[in-house]
């Protein structure tokens, strides 16, 4: 089994669509936290394409594992 790598998965709508400073922060869409980055791409995937058509909505990848844990190799 290989080291869980956690990454969460969220959107909502930006301020700026090629920033990611959120307009509402209680309306944040929280997708899920996933086990690896491959499902939360998928994950992300799926949300962005259903909300493609409206350019204030963004949806992004965070790496947990990267703020849990910053002193691991390839954090």
């Amino acid at each position: 089994m290989s080291k869980q790598l956690l990454h969460l998965v969220m959107g909502g709508r930006v301020l700026d669509p090629q920033g990611t400073e959120f307009e509402d922060l209680n309306a944040i869409h929280i997708v899920g936290i996933f086990p690896d980055y491959n499902a939360a791409v998928d994950a992300w995937r799926g949300e962005a394409q259903r909300t493609v058509d409206d350019a204030e909505m963004k949806y992004v990848i965070v790496h947990l594992h990267r703020l849990l844990e910053p002193d691991l190799p390839g954090a």
